[in-house]
């Protein structure tokens, strides 16, 4: 049975602020919010709520991590709430922070992001592949078989090099299609475009490099060979292809747009490529390549350590995704990818972090987090371990990953086939290699090991020793009518989500005004949410009942219009103060229903909530009898 989400996502959206959230959306494992003025917000209050794993400002966002699976559901209670913008996009690697707010790097990453991500399932399942290939033909392992590489048919090989090598023979045609598709060019006119890069019609760059073939040449002066291997080349085709195609677009007549800008697009681009562009962006992909790898060959394993310690903050910061066109290349160029090898220690140096606070937490509720967290982190989801945990306690957590991860990696000199794949799946990335997959186990189970000790001696938070503290009993209450109106049972109202009491239970009452229509506050305590619009309310009582009165159904799309605003956010307020008015005749003309649902959110926490539906019932009345439970609670986890 799914469990529901509407009172932590109200609670969410309350110390977030309503008026302070410009919009919200998610991703896989975080809420993302686009707010006002982040300094508003109780960041301790946040990371106190079950569920919620960290909280981080970064890329303009305001990050509330909840975890892979359950941010969805909370991000679909927050839409519910219809209090706030919530503008989920399909495109989960994207963010809604506008790109004139974004850096030119913060830009560029984004656009990396969006280019190699939809690449990288083929080229794990190609490593896959490759891994199988090297064990099962292997002859130490066909010899308990009774038999050798050489009893395999040639045609079986073929099929095999089929599986094997066509991803990396036609990367370019995946990389121009993946470019002109972020780029919103036509992406079939971007896959033919890389096919003519990597032509069998063009002499094979690889072959070429070997001195098995040599380049052609144009006009008896340019020499023009293929681009196989050539992951900037694909880049810049992709990017100069699609712009190429939105200006012929706007140029060309529409009656001949169809065929001529297509004609149009893969004529320049091919040709701009072949005639000198294509070679010297090749030439400074080489020179790229030959730093990095000049970077991770330094010796003593320094460079190892450098790459190791600085993944974890590039992760931080979001520049990571950089490091997938890096790997991109190397792959392509020489089929292996140690890049990724030095990366992978960050994922495994959380896991002794997040194993250490599960083991030494009194609190409940921050063991159940760090269990969230170290579970994700098995699979390669790291940002619950790293908002979570590592930048949530003073940074000791970070400086413990940072340095086992730099250690690990600096002892590591294997190579993967591969990547996409992390912690626990990563090592299938190494089993076409015994010896590698040896070293790259005894090493990262060794980096989970030394993350697990030195968190033990250093990095444990104070916080986590202390049990969870006891609350006090839930005490009666009594909520009185905020409108004058006949009382209506909660179950009749026509909106789905209060008639099923997903918010809480509670109690609707029907104004029988025609016109203005004030609103009074049904019991003393503090305003948690008034919306801008008037058409919502919430409010904590003094004795911790938190209430939600909502006026009418669909009455933000007046935004605003009928509803006058008393009270603020945050503002104390004594019962029979006025909240607000709204004018009836205006929610009718507008085809509105004008129903005030008065809900208890937090109605789990009461034994009985009380009601008489179908009274007439003025305004201060008591309308709600609220009987709380006897019993003490502890603040744990759910």
């Amino acid at each position: 049975m799914s469990k529901n989400y509407q009172v932590l996502a109200k609670k969410i959206i309350d110390i977030v602020g309503v008026d302070n959230v410009e919009s919200v959306t998610h991703c896989q494992t975080r809420l993302r919010f686009v707010v006002k003025d982040p300094k508003q917000i109780d960041k301790a209050a946040l990371e106190d709520l079950d569920e919620v794993k960290g909280v981080f400002f970064g890329s303009g966002q305001y990050q509330v991590i909840i975890g892979t699976g359950v941010v969805n559901d909370v991000y679909d209670a927050i839409e519910k709430l219809h209090l706030v913008n919530a503008i989920y996009s399909q495109e989960t690697t994207t963010t809604p922070t506008p790109d004139d707010q974004k850096s030119p790097l913060q830009r560029f990453m984004a656009m990396l992001s969006g280019i190699f991500i939809p690449i990288i399932p083929v080229i794990a399942a190609t490593g896959l592949f490759l891994g199988l290939q090297s064990a099962l033909t292997n002859n130490q392992v066909l010899q308990l078989f009774g038999t050798s590489s050489a009893a395999i048919p040639a045609s079986l090989n073929t099929v095999i090099s089929v599986l094997t090598g066509t991803v990396f023979s036609f990367l370019p045609a995946l990389i121009v299609w993946s470019t002109f598709r972020y780029f919103k060019g036509t992406p079939i006119v971007g896959i033919v475009i890389g096919l003519m890069l990597v032509s069998p019609s063009l002499p094979n760059a690889y072959s070429v490099a070997g001195g098995t073939a040599k380049a052609i040449m144009l006009f008896d002066r340019i020499p023009v060979i293929g681009s196989q291997g050539s992951v900037l080349t694909a880049l810049v085709a992709g990017f100069l292809g699609s712009k190429l195609e939105h200006y012929f677009h706007k140029h060309v007549p529409n009656v001949l747009d169809q065929i001529l800008t297509p004609f149009l697009t893969m004529l320049v681009t091919f040709g701009i490529m072949i005639l000198g562009v294509g070679p010297v962006v090749h030439w400074i992909e080489n020179v790229m390549i030959s730093g990095v790898e000049g970077l991770i060959n330094l010796p003593f394993g320094i460079g190892g350590f450098l790459i190791g310690a600085a993944y974890p903050l590039m992760v931080l910061v979001g520049i990571h995704q950089m490091m997938i066109a890096i790997e991109t290349s190397l792959l392509a160029a020489t089929k292996l990818n140690p890049l990724i090898t030095l990366e992978a220690m960050y994922g495994f140096a959380n896991l002794g972090v997040a194993l250490a606070m599960i083991l030494r937490a009194k609190s409940q509720k921050a063991k159940a987090n760090f269990i969230g967290a170290f579970s994700s982190q098995l699979f390669g989801v790291s940002e619950p371990t790293l908002f979570g945990v590592l930048i949530r306690y003073n940074f000791k957590p970070l400086v413990v990953t940072v340095l086992t991860s730099g250690i690990g990696a600096g002892v590591l000199s294997v190579a993967a086939n591969s990547y996409g794949l992390a912690v626990v799946p990563s090592y299938l990335m190494y089993i076409y290699n015994a010896r590698d997959l040896l070293i790259y186990t005894v090493v990262s189970l060794l980096t989970v090991a030394v993350a697990f000790i030195a968190t033990n001696m250093f990095a444990i938070p104070k916080d986590i020793l202390k049990s969870d503290q006891v609350q006090p009993k839930i005490v009666d209450d009594t909520i009185f009518s905020p409108v004058s109106g006949k009382s209506i049972a909660l179950s009749t109202v026509n909106d789905p989500v209060f008639a099923s009491k997903m918010m809480g239970d509670g109690i609707a009452i029907k104004p029988q005004e025609q016109g203005p229509v004030k609103v009074y506050a049904p019991q003393s305590g503090q305003m948690s949410v008034v919306a801008d619009t008037g058409h919502a309310y919430g409010l904590t009582t003094n004795n911790g009942v938190e209430l939600l009165i909502h006026i009418g159904i669909d009455t933000v799309s007046l935004k605003g219009q009928g509803f006058k605003v008393i009270v603020k956010p945050g503002q104390t307020v004594q019962k029979g103060d006025l909240l607000g008015e709204f004018d009836a005749t205006v929610l009718k003309a507008a085809n509105l229903d004008d129903t005030v649902m008065v809900i208890v959110t937090n109605s789990k926490n009461y034994q009985r909530i009380e009601s008489e539906p179908n009274q007439s019932i003025q305004s201060g009345a008591a309308l709600l009898a609220i009987q709380g439970r006897p019993e003490m609670t502890t603040a744990t986890a759910s």
